[in-house]
């Protein structure tokens, strides 16, 4: 069986790439497995972060990599927060922390258009000089409050489009069939079959 190394510690990611890789005999390892540990996100874009993440991996383990870098886009906030969605309200914020200040500068404003962004990179070894490059997203609009159990990160104020509730009171099944971090995922194993990574 094939493995690939996924540039992240997270257990939602880990479950959700693993689901879609499985079908191919491919099994997806986090990074924590080998003692990987975070890298800065010295990047100012998703792609560049994404590069960055999936290279630390694929430099630290020998093994091919796949990193994601997303993130929420708020127009009215000039696309912040941004790259820095997860670490919005502060290094080690929790994600509460980070949707209520964004709630807190959107107070009193209209509009409210938003979109999540997600890039997925997939490197064949750290030196990859053309790794594989996905993007998508997710348009939709900021609640005036939080609703919602299920997702994480800023899914409870976030109202997809074609929605009449949050990401948070969608089922999973639900949200990853239009969800960006989804489409992004398609693209990728659509483009790795291409290129005869996956067959």
């Amino acid at each position: 069986m094939k493995q690939i190394v996924l540039a992240s510690g997270n257990k939602g990611k880990l479950k959700e790439f693993s689901e879609m890789f499985n079908q191919f005999n491919i099994e997806m390892l986090p990074q924590s497995q080998f003692n990987v540990g975070d890298v800065a996100e010295t990047g100012t874009t998703f792609v560049e972060n994404a590069i960055i993440k999936a290279r630390h991996a694929a430099a630290i383990t020998n093994m091919p990599a796949i990193a994601d870098d997303s993130g929420l886009e708020v127009d009215v906030l000039e696309g912040a927060p941004g790259i820095y969605s997860a670490r919005y309200s502060g290094e080690g914020a929790k994600e509460q922390d980070n949707y209520l200040k964004l709630l807190n500068a959107l107070e009193g404003k209209t509009d409210r258009q938003a979109r999540f962004q997600c890039v997925l990179v997939y490197m064949r070894h750290a030196k990859d000089p053309s790794p594989i490059i996905c993007q998508a997203s997710w348009e939709g609009t900021i609640a005036l409050a939080p609703q919602g159990e299920q997702g994480h990160g800023y899914d409870p104020i976030f109202i997809p489009e074609q929605q009449s509730c949050t990401a948070a009171q969608l089922t999973a099944e639900q949200k990853n069939a239009v969800s960006h971090r989804g489409k992004a995922l398609e693209k990728l194993l659509e483009l790795m079959k291409q290129q005869g990574v996956l067959n």
